[in-house]
């Protein structure tokens, strides 16, 4: 693993992208580190990934995490909740990447959408702008809209804002509506 200490998630993510990648498992970043490519820079001590992946599989990667040395907790979501499952990734430094193994709502295209950012001599993939916003507003925490407006506000050229209303009605009335509340 490339951590040394606490506070180096980011450097623990890039372990993670290597075995996703070798495993052929497609990745999104979301989350503050999504934010910070999308418009703001705000202090998070995780990275936070969503994968498109059945339980089933996600299981099994846990084992080949497991092999390489992360510490791995993983977990099935209840079925009324929006993560489907999680696959939570750590160190023994504390550095930690979250792995949601699937969003309801979410549209499977949104990982053709994906931006490819050079991290440290990686390509990792991001988010989409609209992908970004729409799945900030479906999780509807203050901090969430927050970066969902600031992500809007901070756009470095146009946002397809039919593109971004279509994506967010997938997931559900409530994220519709907060969208255009920051609309």
């Amino acid at each position: 693993m490339r951590t040394e200490r606490a506070g180096q998630s980011a450097l623990l993510f890039l372990d993670v992208a290597e075995i996703l990648t070798r495993e052929n498992v497609d990745y999104l970043i979301i989350g503050a580190f999504a934010l910070s490519v999308h418009g703001s820079v705000r202090a998070s001590s995780d990275v936070d990934a969503l994968l498109y992946v059945s339980y089933s599989r996600l299981a099994r990667i846990s084992k080949i995490f497991e092999g390489a040395g992360f510490e791995v907790t993983i977990r099935r979501g209840d079925d009324d909740d929006p993560i489907l499952s999680m696959l939570v990734l750590s160190d023994s430094y504390g550095n930690r990447v979250e792995l949601l193994g699937g969003l309801r709502g979410l549209d499977p295209m949104s990982f053709s959408r994906a931006v490819e950012v050079p991290f440290y001599g990686a390509n990792l993939r991001v988010a989409g702008r609209e992908d970004f916003i729409a799945m900030k507003c479906f999780a509807g925490s203050p901090q969430d809209l927050a970066d969902a407006k600031d992500a809007f506000e901070g756009a470095q050229g146009p946002v397809d804002v039919d593109l971004l209303r279509a994506v967010t009605r997938r997931f559900g009335r409530a994220a519709a509506d907060r969208l255009e509340e920051i609309l």
